[in-house]
């Protein structure tokens, strides 16, 4: 069956630094999904990347295939990119789609990247995700259907949302100047 499409905003501009207590977070979307109910934020069809499960794990660190390929999570305040600052393109790590410009990252104390909004036309697809005894939005890559972590609805302007990103799932691409 298909499902209704949730388009996301694109960044208008760089959010402000905000600092939220980490008790407080995360709160759940307030546009949840239906059970099973899943939407591609995608405004164009992109090419499928399909791997079996050996071509992953060839590919992947057991950290990252754990993450990526099982729906892990690192622990918080522990991954790569958790407090970088540097300026580039977050793309995800299992196919290189680019996700996230790193103008849209802000420190939301939670200890993982935080982004409010995707690159305009990025391939992200979100899934009802109701593990762990909460009520989450799962998000995943389009292109190879990685998970890179949950979106919510606590994010600052000019979105509102915070999608908050296991940084195992994510590779920065440096801007041009900026070190490797």
């Amino acid at each position: 069956m298909e499902q209704p499409a949730v388009s996301v905003p694109p960044a208008a501009t760089a959010a402000e630094s905000t600092q939220q207590d980490p008790a407080t977070l995360p709160a759940a979307r307030s546009e949840a999904l239906p059970d099973d109910a899943e939407a591609n934020t995608s405004h164009d069809p992109i090419e499928k990347v399909a791997k079996t499960d050996a071509e992953w794990r060839a590919q992947l660190s057991d950290e990252e295939y754990r993450i990526l390929r099982e729906k892990g999570t690192e622990r918080a305040f522990t991954g790569e990119y958790w407090d970088t600052k540097a300026k580039g393109v977050y793309c995800c790590r299992a196919c290189g789609l680019e996700l996230f410009e790193s103008d849209t990252k802000f420190e939301s104390g939670c200890g993982w990247p935080s982004f409010f909004a995707p690159l305009e036309g990025a391939r992200l697809t979100e899934t009802r995700d109701t593990s762990h005894g909460m009520i989450r939005t799962e998000i995943t890559c389009s292109r190879c259907g990685s998970h890179m972590g949950h979106v919510f609805d606590d994010g600052p302007p000019p979105t509102g949302l915070r999608y908050c990103i296991n940084s195992a799932s994510v590779k920065l691409e440096p801007a041009e100047g900026e070190p490797d």
